[in-house]
């Protein structure tokens, strides 16, 4: 894969930032979509796909994409414009999405309003509280642990965020009588550094899980949408809600190889499986669409 051209794009209260790495026969365009990830988080996913044009961005207010406004935190329907801008920048037709975690909610709202810039979307784990069954208290969660970091900053709401997202099986209403977690038991710092920036606690964890997919208005667009999850998250928040949209939309939920990063092959010091989850990914977006 060439050296990517990264380009700039202006939004409203933010400058986006995004890399196109042309394949070696150009091929269509596989857009590659995280939040609060950055691009960087894809470059081992990126490598298996050398006879497409990859593209990857990061989300405003993340890394190489300030916000402009100032605005402390960002909402689902914000990104999902931001990612309309970079595709109608490309100029390459509909194109072919695969967007994890937060990333994946924020693809769903895009195909909402958009569907004809997108041929293919995969969902890979979107986290959203709005479609499981304990919704009410994953919501107060959610909420909790974006509290949490204002009151006490990064350590003590990582830990809970862990704690989180690694638990199996729905919350039950007394989840708020249950023990702390310590930052310490995660290796997290203990130290208020007094910073409030973080773009997963403080701009996003709100609005990702609080967003409610449209599904008259998914089953509604041209796009050809597949829900997917980790094998090893079975039973996981993530994995929770996508199993139950892919129900809502009537398409059964994907499995993929290994866990929510299972792309990951060493970024941010996390390792999946990335060789047979693109593989996976390969032949999922090549299937034909169904009758």
């Amino acid at each position: 894969m060439t050296t990517p051209d990264t380009r700039t794009l202006s939004a409203p209260g933010a400058t986006l930032t995004y890399d196109v790495h042309t394949g070696a026969a150009g091929g269509d365009v596989l857009f590659l979509i995280g939040s609060p990830m950055d691009a960087s988080g894809f470059a081992t996913l990126a490598s298996y796909f050398t006879d497409r044009t990859v593209v990857t961005y990061d989300p405003r207010g993340v890394s190489r994409s300030p916000r402009t406004d100032g605005a402390a935190e960002t909402t689902v329907e914000e990104h999902a414009d931001d990612l309309r801008r970079v595709v109608e920048a490309l100029g390459a037709g509909p194109v072919d999405v695969f967007a994890s975690s937060g990333g994946a909610v924020n693809a769903l709202a895009l195909v909402e309003r958009h569907g004809h810039l997108v041929r293919t979307l995969v969902a890979h784990e979107p986290p959203t509280a709005q479609v499981v069954p304990d919704r009410e208290a994953m919501l107060a969660v959610c909420a909790d642990i974006h509290e949490t970091y204002l009151r006490g900053g990064s350590g003590p709401a990582m830990a809970k965020f862990i704690a989180v997202t690694s638990r199996k099986g729905p919350f039950p209403a007394t989840w708020a009588d249950e023990p702390t977690p310590s930052p310490a038991d995660f290796g997290l710092p203990t130290e208020d550094d007094g910073s409030r920036d973080d773009p997963l606690l403080g701009q996003n964890i709100r609005g990702c899980t609080g967003y409610r997919p449209d599904i008259d208005a998914l089953r509604a667009a041209p796009t050809r949408i597949v829900v997917a999850a980790g094998e090893e998250s079975e039973g996981q928040f993530s994995a929770r809600a996508a199993a139950e949209i892919a129900k809502s939309l009537g398409t059964g939920l994907t499995v993929f190889p290994s866990h929510h990063g299972g792309f990951l092959g060493g970024e941010f010091g996390q390792h999946g499986a990335p060789e047979p989850f693109a593989k996976t990914l390969r032949d999922v977006l090549a299937a034909p669409a169904a009758a």
